[in-house]
Formats: structure tokens, C-alpha cells, sequence
């Protein structure tokens, strides 16, 4: 249920250069990286930027570029690691700082997430990303009255920023403001009718109303707008088991796990799964593993009750 999160540009760095001098050669590794960033083609941009690193073991946005790589292919702790090593090397780096947030929160370091968030709001009195972070990382916490005061603190700043919207959408969904939240969902989709997220929400939305076939075609055009979401198609798979097509709902959830094995949602997802099927030992085990490490999750103890004949 992760939304997107703001990625700024990669860094590219404007050398006035002789011909074949290290300056010139870490400048073309650098700008290679990026176009291989631009291709998706993230261990190839690394690569590039490691070539960079090794002719300058200083270059700051070499590492910070490295470290974009690192939080694409989901490599939270290298990518801290070259964002702490751009801001050593470049005082007030906002950017590493912000993407430094991003990989904290990924890797599950909230207050460390929120430090940096801090650090940015003091850095961009002007911006409103250091709140926008300083929101989801208290969404991450579950505060969410402050998550809510952080990102009315970016919307004052960004009054167009679609993802604000969406997020603070998501925000109002938790605390059961649902005319609130649609009030954001309609604002962004004005902003931005092709952001995906906008739809995954009203997904949501949807089937907290009981409504599993209106949440099911809103979630589908969410994935017809990034079929690269795992959260989207875990969701897909809960609406699919209580619309009864059980076999397609597990073939959702399973997709989700490949690619973020870690989601407790899509683990308590397969434990519905098995709950509905009747293997009990089974369902028993996911959602047992899911209460344990979040008591919180709607729908767990529940299914965890009938599975155990409650």
C-alpha cells in the first residue's frame, strides 16, 4: 500500500575539462551512468558510477548518483551508505539527504528517516519535501494526526503537488475521513488524472464500503497505468478472494510477494487465501507470523479466529 515518494533527478556534474584528464574521464562515466539510468538499467548505471568513484574517491555526486541505483534495486543499506558518503563529502547536501529519508524509511529506520527529514526542512525553508518525508515516515510510525500536520505543512508550500494530495488522501482513509480523503483523490486526479496511485486508493476506499467489484475495477486501472506496483496487484488479489476467484486472487498475491517478499499484507492476503481453501495449518501459519510482527493489520485477527474454528 507504499505510494510514490518525490525521487529527484540524478545529480550531473559540469566539469570544464582538458582532453582525457580524470576529470574528463569521471565526467563521461558519470553522465553513462545516468543514461543507463534513464534506460531502467540500474546495474549498469552502478557500473558506470564506480568507474567514476575509482578515478575520484571524492566525487561526491558519483556517489550520491550510486546511491539511486542502490534504492532502485531495493539495496537499502548500500544506498545509505553512498548517500552519508555524498554528505561527508558535500556539506547540506539536500538531495542525499532526502533520498538518504527514503532509503532509512525502505529499510524500515523510521526515526532515522525523520532525523533527516528534520534536517531537510532546516535545509529548504522553501520546499515542502522535508515534510512531505517527515509525513511518511510518521505514517510508517502509525502516527497519523502527525503525518497529517506534516504533509498540510507541504501542501502550504506545493499547493500543486499531486503525491501530497494522494498521500494526505491516504491519511484521511486511515482515520476514517473518507469525504476528506476523496476530497484529495479528486484534487489530484484534477492535477494529474494519470497518477495510478489516485485509483489504487479509491480501491481501497472501496472495499472498506464493501464494495468488491467497484474496488476491483478501480484497482485494475491503476495497474493499467504501472503494472510495475506490487502493492497493486496484492490488493487485486484480496478483492479477487472475496469476489471468489480464489485460484486468480492467490496468483495476484503471489506476484506481489515476488517482488516484495517482505509486504505483511500480502502475506496476511495468503493466509485469507488459505483460510477460504480450508487448509487451516496453513492459514494458521501466515497470519500467526503476520500478528506477531504488526497487531495492527485490519482483517488478521480476524481470519486468525476463523481458521482456529472461532
Amino acid at each position: 500500500m507504499t505510494l510514490n515518494r518525490l525521487f529527484s533527478i540524478l545529480s550531473v556534474s559540469l566539469l570544464l575539462i582538458a582532453c582525457d584528464s580524470p576529470e574528463d574521464k569521471k565526467g563521461r562515466f558519470l553522465l553513462k551512468g545516468n543514461t543507463k539510468m534513464q534506460e531502467n538499467d540500474y546495474k549498469g548505471a552502478r557500473d558506470f558510477y564506480n568507474e567514476a568513484i575509482q578515478i575520484d574517491k571524492d566525487f561526491s555526486e558519483a556517489y550520491y548518483n550510486r546511491g539511486i541505483t542502490y534504492l532502485m534495486m531495493a539495496d537499502y543499506e548500500s544506498a545509505v551508505h553512498d548517500f552519508t558518503e555524498a554528505i561527508v563529502l558535500k556539506e547540506n547536501y539536500a538531495d542525499a539527504y532526502y533520498q538518504r529519508g527514503l532509503a532509512y524509511l525502505d529499510n524500515g529506520e523510521y526515526y532515522k528517516s525523520l532525523a533527516d527529514a528534520s534536517k531537510l526542512i532546516q535545509l529548504e525553508s522553501d520546499s515542502g519535501r522535508g515534510y512531505f518525508l517527515e509525513g511518511l515516515g510518521y505514517e510508517a510510525l502509525k502516527n497519523h494526526e502527525e503525518a497529517l500536520d506534516a504533509f498540510d505543512k507541504a501542501l502550504g508550500l506545493e499547493e500543486d503537488n499531486v503525491d501530497l494530495y494522494v498521500n494526505r488522501a491516504t491519511i484521511y482513509f486511515y482515520l476514517d475521513q473518507i469525504e476528506e480523503a476523496l476530497a484529495d483523490l479528486d484534487k489530484a486526479g484534477q492535477l494529474n488524472p494519470g497518477e495510478s496511485n489516485i485509483y489504487n486508493l479509491r480501491s481501497m476506499i472501496a472495499f472498506e464500503q464493501g464494495n468488491y467489484q467497484e474496488a476491483y475495477d478501480w484497482v485494475e486501472r491503476a495497474i493499467a497505468l504501472n503494472a510495475r506496483q506490487p502493492y497493486f496487484f496484492n490488493n487485486r488479489g484480496l478483492y479477487q478472494l472475496y469476489l471468489g476467484n480464489l485460484e486468480e486472487g492467490l496468483e495476484d498475491i503471489n506476484l506481489s510477494l515476488k517482488q516484495d517478499s517482505r509486504n505483511l499484507y500480502a502475506l496476511r492476503n495468503k493466509g485469507i487465501y488459505y483460510v477460504m481453501t480450508g487448509d487451516k495449518k496453513l492459514a494458521i501459519k501466515y497470519l500467526e507470523e503476520v500478528l506477531e510482527k504488526d497487531p495492527q493489520i485490519p482483517l488478521t485477527e480476524e481470519y486468525l479466529n476463523k481458521a482456529k474454528g472461532g
